[in-house]
């Protein structure tokens, strides 16, 4: 397994479109904090939340960033990663060759789905180190503001921005876990990322429609965004539910991949 985890990373985490995409997620808090520097120690116009916040440290324009890259263009890029690290061998015309080198497809599996987390750990590591950075070098390193509430004290900080960090983190491990599924399933890489971003662009409008309530609370993306409620004045937080949803979706998907590499060929 570990030399299957090696090669895919040095596979996928060393491609231009890899390093291209993760250098835009880290660019983006850094445009964000160029873009608001004029309001530094101030509320950000008039906004409120943790966009409102966002110029009074280092660690607000962290999570506001988050806040703003999770819903599109974090899952979006997992979905990248975890698709290509899915179909790759079989675009390439090498899976046949894997499996008579030989290589298990337990072992094929196993190193295919530690790369998957690996590299959603790092995209969304490049997230929060983005704004980390870049709110150090804008915005100081002062303590966690909260409008309309006191701020938070380091240890009170440093916990809830683990809490909001490994939920995000969980979240796109199940849009990982879909992206993964259907790059075994579908014929071709580019075809699984279209179904992975058609999933999350239609989920996220089934989210903003309150009459199709019933339906959006089944899918995971209706709780990628309940980690704000730790930010609030209240400082609520109501994130079992995501949990379960998140931990269902990926059980389910991955059980879904692992029939697939084991009852069929997925070069088929």
């Amino acid at each position: 397994m570990t030399s299957m985890l090696r090669i895919e990373l040095t596979t996928q985490l060393l491609r231009i479109r890899t390093l291209i995409a993760l250098a835009c997620l880290t660019a983006v808090p850094a445009l964000a904090a160029m873009a608001t520097a004029p309001h530094a120690g101030h509320r950000n116009g008039d906004q409120g939340g943790l966009f409102g916040a966002s110029t009074y440290s280092a660690l607000n324009h962290t999570m506001a960033s988050l806040q703003f890259i999770a819903p599109l263009l974090l899952p979006i890029v997992v979905a990248l990663l975890a698709c290509a690290i899915a179909s790759a061998d079989r675009d390439w015309g090498t899976l046949r060759y894997l499996y008579v080198a030989p290589v298990t497809r337990s072992r094929l599996l196993a190193g295919k789905l530690g790369a998957v987390a690996v590299t959603t750990v790092a995209a969304t590591g490049c997230v929060l180190a983005g704004g980390l950075l870049s709110g150090l070098a804008v915005f100081g390193p002062h303590p966690f503001h909260i409008i309309d509430a006191p701020d938070l004290t380091g240890g009170d900080a440093a916990a809830r921005i683990l809490a909001a960090s490994g939920y995000t983190l969980l979240c796109m491990l199940s849009i990982a876990a879909i992206a993964f599924t259907l790059g075994l399933l579908l014929p071709r890489g580019a075809e699984a990322l279209g179904a992975a971003i058609a999933f999350v662009v239609v989920a996220s409008i089934l989210n903003g429609q309150s009459s199709l309530h019933t339906v959006a609370v089944v899918l995971p993306v209706h709780y990628w965004q309940n980690w704000t409620s730790l930010f609030t004045p209240a400082g609520t937080h109501h994130l079992g539910t995501g949990i379960l949803a998140q931990i269902a979706t990926i059980i389910l998907t991955t059980g879904i991949a692992v029939l697939v590499l084991h009852r069929r060929d997925p070069t088929a």
